[in-house]
């Protein structure tokens, strides 16, 4: 069953047509709210695009951060495991579907939560948007730079409120930080070290069999359609289930790589957790709508490539793809090295000047030499966006209908940039980045790999 990537008044009537025919539900167009500023106190009905860990964290709060605010309700819930969302629906209770597009043609729905595997996010961003629903968008923000791009191009055209998850923006710590390095405190910035992200690896798993109350055909999305097996269609080995959120079997796996850590459904770690540090880095360099201009690896060789034929723990993989050392280098000279093996900078970086450096991890901060942040910042200081909680920023911009902290064109800059270092591991070779235009210059090689190929019916739309 295909998914549409483009829905237009024009083509509606052909569209539901069709989808009558094959019982689909597509989504309408009207806006709410466009533009339009409403009450902090209006109820504000929540759809919820997939029911599995992460939108359970989100929904109920986890670490001070998350949770609906008291004006908002689930009013719909859509996953292709439709046992799992029919759970959901009986805890909420509200309606369930399997298609997100049924929910989306719901008119209660002004809002949209989604966290999916990562090829299914360019999909409801953009159906999203042409159904007048602002969002709220798990990182990384698309699974190719092509898509992000459309994804941007979908919220602006449709004037939505989006924002990316990458929950690290609203901590006063990181912020504050952030606040630090850009007013001087560690000098002029020469170099940044991050995490050694590994990137994604093969997966050709025996097939078991599908279970009935999953879409997995759907599921495959723009990807040829993969053989099913249990530790794919899980995110990873072994899945800490939480109920009453979501059921699955209660078998117990080896501990090892899901679909986070295959190709073609994810960009590995480097996008996953990547996300987090480097946004940190992008906030830190004001990058957001920007990026670098060089990316090359060393050894300047090709990542190696690992397949996996049986469950195994995820050693051997991420030891593979981290063997390649990814350099950042932007206009202004300064280098990025994702070569640490300190894990608390898989949430962060270090940044070097020449007065001084600090460490960003998550929540938190290091100075070298300490103290550097004692000082307060001066009242003419350069000052970031403030945000104490990322879903009630998000919430407050529903109403507002102000950018949140971490908007589409933020979630973009930091997504291109792990699909840069994925790009130049697979390569295994200098690329001369275009920022502005995302091209490398003069190599069609490299420029194959701003976005893949599409199965039918889920191509991205040559305008939104």
């Amino acid at each position: 069953m295909a998914h549409r990537t483009e829905i237009s008044r024009r083509r509606m009537l052909g569209h539901a047509a069709r989808a009558a025919a094959a019982g689909i539900a597509l989504p309408h167009l009207a806006l709410f709210g466009a533009g339009t500023a409403r009450s902090a106190n209006d109820q504000i009905g929540v759809g919820v695009i997939g029911c599995g860990r992460r939108n359970g964290q989100l929904v109920i709060g986890k670490g001070g951060q998350g949770a609906l605010p008291a004006n908002a309700r689930i009013v719909a819930v859509a996953d292709l495991n439709l046992k799992r969302a029919e759970q959901w629906a009986k805890n909420y209770r509200c309606q369930a579907h399997q298609d997100y597009r049924a929910l989306l043609d719901r008119k209660e729905v002004e809002v949209v939560l989604y966290a999916t595997p990562e090829h299914w996010h360019y999909l409801p961003c953009i159906h999203a948007c042409q159904a007048g629903k602002d969002i709220y968008g798990e990182q990384p923000l698309s699974h190719t730079i092509r898509e992000g791009r459309m994804m941007i191009q979908a919220v602006r055209k449709y004037r939505r409120v989006f924002q990316t998850g990458e929950m690290q923006r609203s901590h006063p710590a990181t912020r504050k930080a952030v606040e630090l390095i850009r007013n001087g405190r560690i000098g002029k910035l020469q170099s940044i070290v991050g995490y050694n992200y590994p990137s994604a690896y093969e997966c050709d798993f025996p097939a078991q069999p599908i279970p009935e109350w999953l879409d997995w055909e759907r599921w495959c999305g723009p990807n040829e359609v993969a053989p099913y097996h249990t530790d794919l269609y899980l995110p990873r080995i072994p899945y800490e289930r939480e109920p009453p959120y979501y059921t699955y079997p209660a078998e117990k796996y080896a501990v090892g790589p899901g679909w986070m850590s295959f190709r073609p459904y994810s960009g590995g770690e480097l996008a996953n957790w990547g996300c987090h540090g480097l946004s940190m880095v992008h906030w830190a360099l004001e990058m957001d709508r920007s990026g670098p201009v060089e990316i090359w690896v060393d050894p300047a060789e090709k990542m190696e490539e690992v397949v996996y034929r049986v469950p195994e723990n995820r050693d051997r993989g991420d030891a593979a793809c981290s063997k390649t050392i990814i350099h950042y280098k932007y206009a202004n000279g300064v280098v990025l090295t994702l070569n640490s093996i300190d894990p608390k900078l898989g949430g962060g970086a270090t940044f070097i000047g020449d007065k001084g450096r600090i460490t960003i991890f998550r929540e938190g901060y290091e100075c070298d030499p300490a103290g550097l942040d004692e000082d307060p910042l001066p009242p003419h200081a350069i000052r970031v966006y403030q945000s104490d909680d990322h879903m009630q920023n998000f919430f407050s911009c529903v109403s507002s209908r102000k950018d949140p902290v971490m908007n589409v064109e933020a979630g973009h800059s930091v997504a291109t940039l792990c699909h840069l270092g994925n790009i130049a591991r697979r390569l295994g070779r200098r690329l001369k980045w275009d920022p502005e235009r995302e091209i490398f210059h003069g190599d069609d090689e490299a420029n194959r790999f701003i976005d893949v190929p599409k199965r039918k019916g889920y191509e991205l739309p040559e305008k939104v």
